[in-house]
């Protein structure tokens, strides 16, 4: 049953309920991977499993317990991303922002598990940066439908803004900039975390990814 659903959602067309905001350039075509690439040397594995299925960018562990994550082939300082998101209950994951080959970043969480977190920052693989939990996001999450995301980062030191269904769910500068090697610019990347907390054959689905950039 589980299989014949997942068939069914991602039969749907992708652009059916997407809309990119105005002034957002896209990053994710909807039919190849053209633009990004996966990373090689991330400590979450190398992970062949993203493919885009109807217009739709979905990740999963294969074999199960390997992650990995996937980047953007261009670099961006301050920006904005804009993100449609469906994962399956069960599946650990994040949104990667200013992030180098190995995957250090500040990450907005995609932790959609028991006792897990979406919109929060995490310092992944970074020194110095506490978690900072999102406040109310599950009072607007739209469980087993399309989610909109909007993360923002600005200055040298960092702040980062979050929006889940156009509603701000979180607003955090750091104490410091503590990007690996000082770093004021990087990737974006989406990940399948490593490890078994996931769900087996459950999968991360991203659709109508964009970018803003900004002064």
């Amino acid at each position: 049953m589980k299989h014949w659903m997942l068939f069914a959602v991602l039969a749907l067309p992708a652009w059916l309920g997407a809309e990119i905001p105005e002034g957002f350039t896209p990053l994710f075509n909807g039919r190849d991977l053209t633009g990004w690439h996966i990373s090689q040397t991330n400590h979450h594995g190398k992970t062949p499993e993203w493919r885009v299925v109807h217009g739709v960018l979905t990740g999963t562990q294969q074999p199960y317990g390997e992650g990995g994550i996937l980047l953007t082939d261009r670099r961006f300082r301050n920006f904005e991303v804009y993100i449609e998101l469906m994962p399956d209950w069960g599946c650990d994951g994040g949104l990667f922002l200013r992030s180098n080959e190995a995957g250090q970043a500040y990450q907005i969480m995609l932790d959609y598990l028991p006792g897990g977190s979406v919109g929060g920052v995490y310092g992944e693989r970074l020194q110095g940066v506490e978690i900072q939990p999102a406040s109310g996001w599950r009072t607007v999450w739209k469980r087993d439908e399309w989610n909109t995301l909007r993360a923002r980062i600005t200055g040298e030191t960092p702040r980062i803004q979050v929006w889940m269904n156009g509603v701000q769910i979180l607003d955090w500068t750091d104490s410091a900039n503590h990007a690996a090697g000082g770093a004021g610019d990087g990737m974006i990347a989406v990940q399948v975390h490593r490890g078994k907390r996931w769900t087996e054959a459950g999968f991360h689905r991203f659709r109508a990814i964009a970018v803003k950039e900004l002064p």
